[in-house]
């Protein structure tokens, strides 16, 4: 490369412009008079200061490369600009000029040199200066960049090793793109074209400077990069004729390093605006390495790309087929750079990526040079060997010193890929300027060359596994289901709580409508209480209850009629249950009347039905062999059905309800017994059913009636029921009497007249017919046992 006084270091401002978009507003550090960039048409230079999406940012870095026209006594060479851009807020101006409309204000200072080896010793600098100049929020005020760039004196004396510096951190390269590393070192001396992506400039541009900073010295030998029209280069290039094994310089230019892999037809641009894809879509664009923050680029991937990087998400897609066998990995390979995984991994420091965790030689960027330097130089020499035994006869080849080498060592490097090699122009050049028997210097071998092992197989599983991400997809699946999950849980809370929040408002607007209610009927009556002008008598309240001594087998309870077993006392659970949610009705007199009509008509169909029923019952019984034993029954258990005197004026049907129950006594006659005992439940059953019947069909307006009597009308009801209540004792218990008297006779006189039929038979038949014909006009009748 030419001298470093060719091209001085330059500072320029470039600015965003309203209506005219980026534009350079001025240049520091030139001849008056003078513009580089008409002069040597830097039509693109703001755009690429001004990368995309930079105003994302609070502060960002790009790096792109300009071709410098030569004059008539040189050869066009490329330059390298640097910018850092800020923006500031358009109110914090001291002194807003007319031209600022948007409400911020985005600048870019750009150092342009002749080789990008300074900028790891300027970045800081620049940074500094240019949040400095913002922060005085006046543009006008340029004396601290022209005294920046008076600064910046070239480096007449450069240090060889220094290139190792600039680009990003190898640790994190190969940290974070494990074994891809490997691949997208090879794929750089195979030329194909390269498009890094990236949201954040500065990385995007780092990750290619370090990539290509792996070949030794290929940092200072840039001068071809710019252009595919520009190779200086390889007319400039002689084959060395000494060599100092001592110097390690001396030992790398024998070995024909660096590669030029940016000569003709080759371009690299670390930034690269969409202005520039007419020149990466030119035919005479044969290869470059590129990188944009522009997604458009990759939607339109497999035009202008052959490999593509995405540094936001970690990956490497190659789209060539061709391209991908020659990439593949050999185990050599593999167990090469796991090795090298290995040695980072173990060392690494999140907190300072750069450097290892005991600050060993052991995983640091000066030993992953190393290792990547001794792997290149195997590589070289294994290619020489390789063509050694490709183009000598096997009895004119002198390889007494490789009697441990075995075979094509170059197969360890992958033949592919060593084939696609072979047309690269880089490979060309470089075969063309080395000496043939470069196996002499360097061992040509690979690193870690062997055969396929356990390990090997073992390391490839864990790599396969690990590229699955199993860990990330389940963890995103985990926190998916428990996302699911809690919302779900909180749904279902919500709906519960939703539903206990009516239900208390419903509640809260129930006791307000009883409240209110209760408000208007200071004292409501109680529909169930019982008459004040019936009361009843504490001997006739007593016989009203069952007690155990007239339950028999055989025979219902005695002591009670239908309408008194059903009437209901105060004092029980259901009145007082019903009291309290009756409390707040007032009586219907109209609704209880009918109440009333429809089931006295009830009771009426009902025990017609049943007296049917009975008589059939009776018929059957007849036709038993215990005519005999029912003959002989000597008397018959009678049940007195006594209702109160105020029961018996509110339901005339049930107050004529008298009946006399007879059992068979003698032992021999058990399924009589059954049967009746079986009747007789029927009839408690339709007996409780009557009960409940003439209790609905008391009006509750009657029930209520008498409140407001005097003391002396209440003595009278109470006589006269008392008077209606023994009257109605003692006609039940004469007409028992009189039907029990007559079943007996009718059973003798059926007897004396025919001998052959059994008497009882005889004298139910005939009792049976004059019991229909005593039942009253009312349809109910007595009960016959």
């Amino acid at each position: 490369m030419s001298t470093e006084s060719s091209f001085p270091p330059a500072i320029c401002v470039v600015g965003f412009h309203h209506a005219r978009g980026p534009e350079i507003e001025t240049w520091f550090g030139i001849e008056s008079d003078t513009d580089p960039a008409v002069e040597n048409d830097w039509s693109f230079l703001p755009f690429m200061a001004l990368s995309d999406g930079a105003h994302t940012f609070s502060e960002d870095f790009s790096y792109f490369t300009l071709r410098k026209k030569g004059a008539a006594d040189s050869a066009g060479t490329s330059l390298f600009g640097m910018s850092c851009t800020r923006q500031l807020d358009a109110r914090d101006l001291i002194e807003r000029p007319d031209d600022v409309t948007r409400s911020t204000v985005q600048k870019s200072v750009v150092i342009v040199a002749q080789s990008p080896h300074v900028f790891p010793g300027w970045r800081e600098k620049l940074s500094l200066v240019t949040k400095a100049w913002f922060m005085q929020r006046d543009f006008r005020d340029t004396q601290i960049l022209k005294e920046f760039q008076e600064s910046l004196k070239p480096d007449l004396d450069p240090d060889e090793d220094r290139d190792q510096f600039l680009g990003l951190s190898l640790r994190e390269l190969i940290y974070e793109f494990k074994h891809q590393a490997l691949v997208l070192f090879k794929c750089c001396l195979l030329q194909p074209k390269m498009l890094f992506f990236g949201s954040k400039c500065e990385r995007l541009c780092m990750m290619q400077f370090g990539l290509i900073s792996l070949i030794p010295g290929l940092i200072r030998h840039l001068e071809d990069c710019a252009d595919p029209d520009l190779d200086s280069y390889e007319r400039k290039m002689v084959q060395p004729s000494s060599l100092k094994t001592s110097d390690r310089n001396s030992l790398l230019s024998y070995m024909g390093l660096p590669l030029q892999i940016f000569g003709k037809g080759s371009h690299f641009g670390p930034y690269t605006p969409l202005q520039q894809l007419d020149m990466l879509a030119d035919f005479g664009t044969k290869s470059y390495i590129v990188g944009s923050t522009n997604s458009l680029l990759l939607q339109q991937k497999d035009r202008y790309s052959d490999v593509i990087i995405n540094l936001d998400d970690t990956t490497v897609t190659v789209t060539s087929a061709s391209l991908r066998s020659a990439l593949s990995l050999t185990h050599a390979d593999r167990r090469w750079i796991d090795f090298l995984y290995q040695k980072i991994a173990a060392t690494w420091d999140t907190e300072n990526p750069s450097r290892p965790t005991n600050h060993g030689y052991l995983g640091s960027e000066e030993f992953i040079r190393l290792q990547f330097e001794e792997y290149l130089l195997a590589l070289l020499a294994a290619t020489k060997y390789h063509l050694y035994l490709y183009s000598v006869p096997h009895h004119k080849r002198d390889l007494s010193a490789f009697t441990d080498i075995e075979g094509d060592p170059s197969i360890d490097f992958s033949e592919a890929w060593l084939d696609a090699w072979k047309n690269t122009s880089n490979y060309k050049l470089w075969n063309c300027f080395t000496d043939s028997h470069l196996f002499d210097i360097v061992d040509p071998r690979h690193p870690t060359a062997g055969a396929l092992s356990i390990d090997d197989i073992n390391r490839r599983l864990n790599a396969q596994i690990e590229d699955l991400h199993l860990e990330e997809r389940f963890a995103t699946s985990r926190d998916a289901l428990n996302k699911h999950l809690a919302t779900g849980k909180k749904q279902v809370s919500t709906a519960f709580n939703n539903l206990w929040a009516d239900i208390e408002t419903f509640r809260s607007a129930q006791r307000a409508k009883a409240a209110e209610a209760r408000s208007s009927h200071p004292h409501p009556p109680n529909p169930l209480s019982p008459p004040s002008t019936a009361p009843l008598s504490k001997s006739t309240s007593t016989s009203a209850l069952p007690s155990p001594s007239n339950f028999e087998i055989g025979s219902p309870p005695s002591g009670t009629s239908a309408s008194s077993s059903a009437q209901p006392t105060p004092n029980s659970a259901t009145a007082l249950f019903d009291t309290q949610n009756l409390r707040s009705r007032a009586p219907d007199l109209s609704q209880a009347q009918a109440a009333a009509s429809a089931a006295g008509q009830k009771a009426s169909a009902y025990f017609s039905s049943w007296g049917t029923w009975a008589s059939e019952r009776r018929k059957g019984w007849g036709n038993n062999n215990s005519s005999d034993t029912a003959g002989k029954s000597g008397g018959l258990k009678k049940l007195t059905l006594s209702p109160t005197a105020g029961q018996m004026s509110r339901s005339s049907g049930a107050a004529k309800v008298a009946a006399s129950w007879s059992e068979p006594t003698d032992p021999r006659s058990a399924p009589a017994g059954v049967a009746t005992f079986r009747e007789n439940e029927r009839v408690g059953a339709i007996k409780e059913r009557l009960g409940r019947m003439s209790v609905s069909s008391v009006p509750a307006a009657e029930k209520e009636t008498g409140k407001d009597k005097d003391v002396a009308e209440k003595e009278e009801g109470k006589e006269g029921e008392r008077e209606e209540v023994k009257d109605a004792e003692k006609e039940g218990e004469k007409d028992a009497e009189k039907s029990v008297d007559n079943e007996t006779q009718v059973g003798q006189d059926e007897k004396k007249d025919d001998p052959a039929r059994s008497p009882t038979k005889r004298g139910v038949e005939k009792w049976r017919g004059k019991r229909r014909e005593e039942r009253g006009s009312d349809g109910i009748g007595r009960l016959d046992a």
